[in-house]
């Protein structure tokens, strides 16, 4: 993994940091994202002497706002060539309604839009650097249906919905880039990384759960094992796949009505 560089969101905690720290084990470049640039100087110097490798670096945004992950994207691109692996890792749990930056509900602005974004503005540094893999951790706590007149809870919100709503939409993306990509050479998976001791967990659900060690386990799986070097369009679970997630997540217009959504409302397009 010593050529590989790859980029984590929400690498300053939970389940991205110990992503990173395992990634970083493996003599990979590992590019960490956080808001909080003195915790991520904090959490680079800890996962450099931890593992041993040099090679980490940080980078600043905050995923509420657009405007923050175009900078960043442009941030990464001007100082690496190449990036082997996108980890959409970030995430939020809000218990009441509260908008982002840009006007969106705060919990679908986070958890999709900003990697949808994201992926995107990257989408040409990864096709260059292919053989590639985009992964994006969904949950298996994602929703059975998708109601795109309350999608950001307009008319009713409920923090379990809009978290449901937003890992829908992780998965649904996911498809639908593999599909797109399904001969460039860049893989597109998903995955359930367990019911983990997070801040998210306690936040949303007032409970613990596994160890951050076992929730990375899928994701530094996805990264790295030539087991799924040309798997694409999968959803996994305690590294085992591909596994079923719920029907609606297999619906082409569905997949399609966000994609176009996602485009419009990020002032992007793949």
């Amino acid at each position: 993994m010593e050529d590989r560089i790859i980029l984590i969101t929400g690498a300053t905690d939970g389940i991205g940091k110990q992503t990173a720290r395992e990634l970083a084990k493996s003599g990979a470049t590992v590019l960490l994202h956080g808001r909080n640039a003195s915790k991520g100087e904090q959490v680079r110097q800890e996962i450099i002497a931890a593992s041993g490798n040099p090679n980490i670096d940080f980078f600043k945004a905050d995923l509420a706002s657009l405007q923050e992950v175009r900078q960043m994207a442009q941030a990464v691109q001007e100082k690496y060539d190449r990036l082997h692996v996108l980890i959409n890792n970030a995430g939020v749990f809000e218990p009441t309604r509260r908008l982002s930056k840009d006007r969106f509900e705060m919990t679908f602005a986070v958890n999709h839009l900003a990697h949808f974004l994201l992926t995107c503005l990257l989408k040409d540094v990864l096709l260059k650097s292919a053989p590639a893999r985009v992964i994006n951790v969904a949950s298996m706590a994602h929703s059975h249906e998708l109601d795109f007149d309350n999608l950001q809870g307009e008319k009713s919100y409920s923090g379990y919905n809009a978290y449901a709503y937003s890992k829908l939409c992780n998965i649904l993306f996911t498809f639908k880039l593999a599909k797109l990509w399904k001969n460039k050479n860049v893989t597109v998976n998903c995955l359930h990384p367990g019911v983990i001791s997070t801040k998210l967990l306690h936040a949303g659900w007032g409970m613990g759960g596994e160890s951050v060690e076992q929730g990375a386990r899928t994701s530094v799986y996805l990264a790295t094992s030539p087991e799924v070097a040309s798997v694409t369009g999968a959803y996994y679970f305690d590294m085992q796949g591909p596994a079923k997630p719920a029907a609606i997540a297999y619906d082409e217009q569905v997949q399609n009505r966000l994609w176009e959504l996602s485009e419009r409302m990020c002032s992007c397009s793949f």
